[in-house]
């Protein structure tokens, strides 16, 4: 960064504490991408996206930076953060449009309901029949206890590991490349740990219960 770089990466965090360490000049940005935006504001990260924009911005000028704006989703609130930041002549690309199925065609959707006592077996069973013993599935958990449980239950017969905040950085990066390579067949994680994973030749996704 001292030397000069063309495209800088970061959490809205790390990327406050530079500018106020004098380390990082945005004054002549031009470009600025915001993924995840519906995510990134809901979460708390509003005020420390806006600390940061203000530094490259300047009321009605032509001189702004480019900025796109990434969502899955588009709540009313984040059209209104897309005025405040772009001009007002920005175009919106909905690449989900009036469809139902927002899902690929080529995905199969399943709701089976069963007692929380039997959610363990159940899920289980669907793994054998979906995936078999040599297909990849990702569950996905509500908490770190239990992705925990999950992970350990008998019920699951295939080699399994799980994921989630409590374990460390460096474990989570050994065990996403053991699913990569196949070293297991099952991984359980929670949503949070899970968020913007990119594993090709997954064939069975198991929500364990409803979000909240």
């Amino acid at each position: 960064m001292r030397s000069g770089i063309d495209i800088l990466v970061g959490t809205p965090g790390r990327i406050k504490d530079h500018l106020q360490n004098g380390k990082l000049d945005l004054s002549k940005v031009k470009h600025v991408v915001l993924d995840e935006v519906d995510q990134m504001l809901d979460m708390g990260f509003a005020e420390q996206v806006e600390d940061i924009l203000r530094v490259a911005y300047k009321k009605d000028s032509e001189d702004n930076p480019q900025t796109l704006l990434f969502s899955a989703t588009c709540p009313h609130w984040v059209y209104d953060v897309a005025k405040k930041y772009m001009k007002s002549r920005y175009e919106q690309i909905d690449l989900i449009g009036k469809r139902t199925q927002k899902a690929a065609t080529t995905v199969e959707h399943l709701a089976i309901e069963c007692h929380w006592s039997q959610r363990a077996a159940v899920i289980g069973d669907v793994i054998q029949v979906y995936s078999g013993s040599n297909g990849r599935t990702i569950v996905f958990c509500e908490t770190k206890k239990e992705a925990n449980e999950l992970a350990l239950n008998t019920s699951i017969k295939q080699d399994c590991q799980s994921l989630h905040g409590d374990i460390p950085q460096k474990q989570r990066e050994i065990t996403l490349k053991g699913f990569r390579n196949g070293a297991f067949k099952v991984l359980v994680a929670t949503n949070v740990a899970a968020r913007g994973l990119d594993i090709p030749e997954v064939d069975l996704v198991v929500q364990s219960s409803p979000p909240k």
